[in-house]
């Protein structure tokens, strides 16, 4: 069964810093783009940060960039999202995904989401 889990999340003061991990089971994740997005209540899904599956290369939102990193771990089958700097409107629940390059960029025809989780910034 094709399967990816998302953890880390949780409630984090503004300033603060969470990781985000996506496993995977049932596939090799090397194969495969990887695509991090969140939605916030009452706000469409939005693409947050992906990574390539051959070499590497990552992009990033605008709104995170220069706070977020995405990295992944083969080895593992695992895809991390390092978010520091948070600020309130990161709120939302974040989602993996893995598809093809052009997938994870447009959000579109993915092979694979993951359940979600939540990540909550507030003092």
């Amino acid at each position: 069964q094709v399967q990816l889990v998302e953890s880390g999340g949780g409630l984090v003061q503004p300033g603060g810093s969470l990781r985000l991990s996506c496993a995977a089971s049932g596939f090799t994740l090397d194969h495969y783009a990887i695509g991090w997005f969140r939605q916030a209540p009452g706000k469409e899904r939005e693409g947050v940060s992906c990574i390539s599956s051959s070499d590497g290369n990552t992009v990033y939102a605008d709104s995170v960039k220069g706070r977020f990193t995405i990295s992944r771990d083969n080895a593992k089958n695992t895809v991390y999202l390092q978010m520091n700097s948070l600020k309130p409107e990161d709120t939302a629940v974040y989602y993996c995904a893995a598809g093809t390059l052009v997938s994870v960029v447009t959000g579109h025809a993915l092979d694979a989401w993951g359940q979600g989780t939540l990540v909550t910034v507030s003092s």
